[in-house]
């Protein structure tokens, strides 16, 4: 697989880079970023995956994460991808909704017309992409983590638990933990996936973890003030899951924070360190 530089970037010593490449599993051009901490040559260094959430691409936390300061402490590479295919003839959604279609690939692979062609990021960033990255920077496979925002929150707990062998720490920023019983979650399993509940389970952390899937801990943090906590996130039901699996789960309520990036990047080192502590460094 190739790739194509879309722009190189010195930063605390080490490199933010954005690339682009064609996907097989999308179908279209995806683009993505990575951060790649100053290191030794001929080091391999841990990975930390991270998932964005509804609307988002892979610049907003690229732009607005402030990861890079504690990457390069830690000796970290970040990777970013989009969270959507994205081209003329992707199918969206027709009344331009946030909630669904470009920009809301919810991390599933789509069994349903029209997405099925195009929306199949489950393979997107658990296989494709980690095999592009792993060709093309100098990562150690066996030190990786994952963590997300909101969608990307969803995304990052229920790939840690389908994959609790490949991901040593998994962490969260206001995810959507239990998407078959909110509203965001309905839409987009339902159109992604069609009527079968059974499907829908493999993309429910709560899920999960009712089924059996089990992962060695959990960080997550929301805000009080988030305007999605009551109706789309429902932290309180990860953490009756959790308490009844046995998963150890530090759930931190945030007082006087809300959804956005300026939440995130405040606790973003935090999490990074949290990571770091797990994966080794």
């Amino acid at each position: 697989m190739t790739m194509q530089t879309v722009s190189l970037n010195r930063s605390f010593g080490g490199t933010q880079g954005v690339y682009k490449h064609a996907s097989s599993a999308t179908g279209t051009e995806m683009t993505f970023s990575v951060y790649v901490p100053p290191h030794p040559d001929g080091a391999k260094l841990p990975v930390v995956w991270y998932l964005s959430g509804l609307t988002c691409t892979h610049a907003n936390v690229t732009e607005k994460g402030d990861f890079r300061a504690a990457c390069a402490e830690l000796g970290l590479i970040f990777v970013a991808p989009d969270t959507s295919p994205r081209g003329a003839d992707v199918p969206g959604d027709a009344d331009n909704a946030y909630d669904f279609g470009l920009g809301a690939g919810f991390y599933v692979d789509a069994t349903q017309e029209p997405y099925a062609r195009n929306y199949r990021m489950w393979t997107y960033v658990t296989e494709e992409l980690p095999e592009l990255v792993a060709a093309q920077f100098p990562i150690d496979g066996s030190r990786q983590s994952i963590l997300g925002h909101s969608m990307g929150g969803h995304g990052a707990l229920t790939i840690a638990l389908r994959h609790p062998d490949r991901y040593r720490a998994g962490s969260a920023f206001a995810p959507i933990v239990a998407p078959s019983q909110v509203p965001w979650g309905i839409k987009a399993l339902g159109g992604y996936l069609g009527d079968d509940k059974a499907a829908w389970r493999k993309h429910d952390a709560v899920s999960l973890i009712e089924d059996g899937a089990r992962f060695s801990e959990f960080l997550v943090d929301y805000g009080d003030a988030d305007n999605f906590l009551t109706e789309q996130l429902r932290p309180e039901l990860l953490q009756r899951a959790c308490e009844t699996a046995g998963i150890p789960l530090t759930l931190r309520r945030q007082p006087g924070y809300d959804h956005s990036y300026y939440f995130i990047s405040t606790f973003m080192a935090d999490h990074l360190r949290w990571h770091a502590t797990r994966l080794k460094v």
